[in-house]
């Protein structure tokens, strides 16, 4: 976590830099607003900035802005009263902290724009042989790429990859490529000279530059432009990048992890992703299962989330008991560690009595887990099987599902062409022709009037 204090270091500022320290921060200091955008500028980047109140917050928002550069602020200050803690809030500061500070709080901003407090647990056995291959590769050079379901954990994989690398006591900078729009992704990444575009009223260093020396991660990846991938490639492959409006290349040492949630085999396929850009990110592939997959990891990570959240709100650390760890295992939890997550934080502030129970267990809208897709009845029993078929093509080709389309239905048929090629919806001569590929392939083939397999003739 680096934190940017903007404003004079008084006795009362100068404890919550000292309680921010402690709390495992890298801190800066300067005393303008104008500094603290110069200080970006020049890489030394920043998760947040702690800003007393008395600057003008909505001008250096604006300047920073101004400058493509995205940092959260929360302001502070002695003696500010309601009206003042408003008027920062509408400025554009995520948050007021009043000062003399209270350790809880600090660490409760902190923990709250950074969320570094997510360590890598996992009980399950799938799970367990990813992190076995994550601590193989962890020291080597090679580029990772993380794939998995949203909310599965890939940037908490991509921490540990990080923590556990020969470049650990150097920056993790992360970059949300989904969340950035495409014309501003190519300034945060590779900075911009002055005047390359309006508004650029100095040179910027971008994530790249911030990264020298560590790890930077591309979140979600498969959202890149793709012109700007070419210009990603380049930086790859021989290690230096160009500044928006730049002329001299400037020479970058990192180890690039990339994660995504979608197939990236099919957007090379679909033209959205280039394929030798995939070649250089995927030297070693980390799949990470879903929660679904792993069962065994929602009791340990349901355990710790009530931990974590029981102390954040002040209130005693209930079990969770024996029913209620049924139904969370039973649950499909389709956003993953992600959905888990929240759902624990609500059951910490919804639970009575000495365990937390099913009924303390809410789905978002509210509804109890007891009422969710754990109590599975024949439509609910319907309703997954056809959802595991669903999940069973994805990562196929349009070839392989036209293929099991075909032979499945020619199966169904017990062999009967005609029958086939009708509910197909295809022409006997194209079925045919599809039949002696696979055949010459090797594929068995179900022969007329039958069920069993035979070379077409």
């Amino acid at each position: 976590m680096r934190l940017l204090v903007v404003g004079r270091l008084s006795g009362q500022l100068a404890s919550a830099v000292k309680m921010a320290m402690a709390h495992g921060a890298k801190v800066h200091h300067v005393e303008r607003g104008d500094q603290a955008t110069e200080q970006l500028r020049r890489g030394q980047g920043a998760d947040l900035l702690m800003v007393d109140y008395r600057i003008d917050i909505a001008a250096l928002i604006a300047a920073n802005e101004a400058e493509r550069i995205h940092v959260p602020v929360v302001a502070c200050g002695v003696d500010a009263g309601p009206e003042d803690a408003a008027a920062t809030i509408r400025a554009g500061a995520k948050e007021f902290i009043p000062l003399p500070p209270e350790a809880d709080l600090i660490a409760a901003v902190l923990s709250a724009v950074a969320d570094d407090d997510r360590p890598l647990i996992s009980a399950d056995p799938s799970m367990k042989a990813v992190i076995g291959l994550a601590d193989q590769v962890a020291r080597s050079e090679a580029s990772i790429l993380i794939t998995g379901e949203s909310g599965v954990g890939k940037e908490v994989m991509a921490r540990y990859l990080h923590q556990n690398s020969r470049r650990a006591d150097k920056p993790f900078i992360s970059v949300n490529c989904a969340a950035i729009p495409d014309n501003l992704l190519e300034s945060e990444l590779f900075g911009h000279e002055k005047g390359a575009f309006t508004g650029a009223v100095a040179r910027r260093v971008g994530k790249f530059e911030e990264a020298d020396g560590g790890t930077l991660l591309l979140d979600e990846i498969s959202e890149m432009d793709v012109r700007l991938q070419a210009k990603l490639l380049r930086a790859l492959q021989e290690r230096v990048i160009d500044r928006v409006g730049g002329t001299t290349p400037v020479k970058v040492d990192i180890r690039i992890i990339a994660t995504s949630n979608r197939d990236l085999a099919r957007a090379v396929s679909e033209g959205s992703f280039r394929e030798d850009l995939l070649y250089r990110l995927n030297v070693v592939n980390l799949r990470l299962p879903s929660l679904r997959e792993r069962p065994g990891d929602i009791p340990a990570l349901a355990d710790f989330f009530v931990r974590k959240y029981a102390a954040a709100n002040g209130v005693p650390v209930r079990p969770v008991s024996a029913d209620a760890r049924r139904a969370l295992t039973a649950h499909r939890w389709n956003g993953n560690v992600r959905e888990l997550e929240n759902a624990m934080h609500r059951a910490v502030l919804l639970a009575h009595g000495p365990e937390i129970d099913v009924d303390a267990i809410r789905l978002p809208d509210g509804q109890p887990l007891s009422g969710s897709t754990y109590d599975a009845g024949p439509a609910s029993r319907a309703a997954q099987t056809a959802d595991a078929v669903t999940r069973a093509y994805v990562g196929q080709t349009v070839a392989q599902m036209e293929k099991t389309l075909i032979l499945d239905t020619l199966g169904h048929c017990l062999g009967n062409r005609t029958h086939a090629a009708n509910i197909l919806g295809i022409s006997i001569r194209t079925l045919r022709n599809k039949l002696n590929e696979y055949a010459d392939e090797g594929t068995p083939i179900p022969a007329p009037q039958s069920g069993i397999s035979a070379a077409v003739g």
